[in-house]
């Protein structure tokens, strides 16, 4: 019995000791394999996208526009500088960034949008500067003609080569009709992000949704809810309004945002993308999409007028979505104006800078206490700041989602980078524990043949 009683302790200490290994391994492998590639070698604050993005945007101002052409980040997370010369080239590879030879200049590139920009206005175009090829591109939509089209073309071929002509199959709309959804009697938007001019709070949101006056509702409360009255609107030229609260208040937990299934991102700051980030865009039609930002300064002929300096993206987005917020690493990067395409085949989506919008309207994002340091300023992005998101409770528009706890499941848990040492802590104790049972039962079992060779000969 008390043989038996040992052979079951030894058994469930090598079966613990073999899931100790396989845990500690699990740890360490996701852990790795979920580190951003090339993290490692880039030379900037935890190789973060903002970082990377500061650092180039600092290197143009540096050597100014007529010796650069923007700058990106590339595929291992390091700053790209367009240069014009070796000698710029140099001072960008000096700083730690890569540098990239072409042929034009910002100046050059500016140049070509203003004559495009002084052309006769044709509704269903945008062109935006392609950092990445050197190129102005000039796309228009299905409801362009083939008049307008051929107009478009001449304007191109005069200015030169480097203005590339594109046909698209979508038509550029504002997508009307954060993420909370929110009505008014023309149409359905989604709510920005809270801001606040130290005394009362807003909902920033786009200009297209509405004008001046127009009231809002609550969808969750059955339109019976004032959310607020619009009293500052932009649109066109720019695409952003300001919603004031109907209590002066945007109420508990301001600085979330709600991405769907009852879950939200808490908002540390605001800042300007860069092209090359990855971004998440939040609606209350299509729910929460990811995408990279692929243009700056952007200009885009709507059928309700021309807006510009809007950033270019990947993201889709549906009719709703208008208004809703881009962020990225918890950083407030814009509003949604339009674009073309769905979130079924895909398209374009263009967003209202949030830096921009607020400069114009004097108020400030709403952040907590901590994030928002001396005199509640807006924060620089913090590089601990992430998109990982949190459970909320009942949502309120602009206020979107109190937060009332924790949703890290075990799974992040698990493949956390952070884990790796921890892993290979439980791989070593594992190890330890399987020797020791291994040793345990051949010395049990030396001694037991010793009785059984005494007993036999002696």
């Amino acid at each position: 019995m008390r043989h038996a009683r040992r052979r079951v302790v030894r058994r469930g200490t090598q079966l613990a000791a073999v899931g100790g290994l396989l845990l500690g391994g699990a740890m360490v492998t996701t852990a790795m394999a979920s580190e951003t590639p090339g993290t490692s070698a880039v030379p900037f604050s935890s190789g973060s996208a903002t970082a990377a993005g500061d650092a180039g945007a600092a290197l143009v101002a540096k050597l100014g526009t007529a010796r650069t052409a923007g700058s990106w980040i590339g595929a291992d997370g390091r700053p790209v500088v367009a240069v014009t010369d070796a000698g710029a080239a140099a001072m960008v590879k000096q700083a730690g960034a890569e540098p990239k030879m072409v042929s034009h200049s910002m100046n050059e590139l500016k140049a070509a949008t203003a004559t495009l920009k002084a052309a006769p206005r044709v509704a269903g175009t945008a062109w935006v500067v392609d950092y990445k090829t050197n190129r102005v591109t000039v796309e228009a939509d299905s409801t362009v003609s083939a008049s307008d089209w051929s107009d478009l073309s001449r304007v191109a071929a005069d200015i030169g080569g480097f203005v590339q002509m594109q046909r698209s199959e979508g038509k550029f709309t504002t997508r009307l009709n954060g993420a909370q959804p929110i009505l008014s009697t023309g149409g359905r938007c989604s709510a920005g992000f809270n801001v606040t001019n130290g005394t009362t709070d807003f909902i920033l949101t786009a200009g297209h949704c509405g004008p001046a006056n127009t009231i809002w509702f609550d969808e969750g409360q059955g339109n019976d809810q004032q959310v607020g009255t619009t009293i500052d609107t932009q649109f066109p030229g720019n695409d952003f309004s300001l919603i004031q609260y109907a209590n002066g208040k945007a109420g508990d937990n301001p600085d979330v945002v709600a991405i769907g299934n009852g879950q939200g991102v808490r908002i540390t700051g605001a800042a300007d993308p860069t092209v090359g980030e990855k971004v998440f865009r939040s609606g209350s039609t299509s729910g929460l999409h990811d995408g990279t930002v692929t243009a700056l300064n952007a200009t885009v002929n709507y059928p309700e007028g021309t807006v510009t300096g809007l950033i270019q993206t990947n993201v889709c987005a549906e009719p709703g979505d208008s208004g809703g917020p881009l962020f990225s690493n918890g950083i407030a990067l814009g509003v949604t104006s339009g674009g073309s395409g769905d979130c079924t085949t895909g398209g374009v989506t263009f967003f209202q800078p949030v830096t921009r919008a607020m400069a114009a309207l004097n108020v400030q994002l709403i952040v907590t206490k901590q994030a928002a340091g001396a005199q509640g300023a807006t924060p620089a992005p913090s590089a601990s700041a992430n998109h990982s998101a949190i459970a909320p409770s009942a949502a309120s528009p602009g206020s979107t989602a109190p937060v009332t706890g924790d949703d890290t499941s075990l799974v992040a848990r698990l493949t956390d980078t952070r884990n790796v040492g921890p892993g290979l802590l439980v791989i070593g104790g594992s190890l330890i524990a399987l020797v020791g049972t291994r040793f345990i039962r051949a010395e049990q079992d030396r001694k037991a043949y010793q009785r059984y060779y005494s007993a036999t000969w002696g």
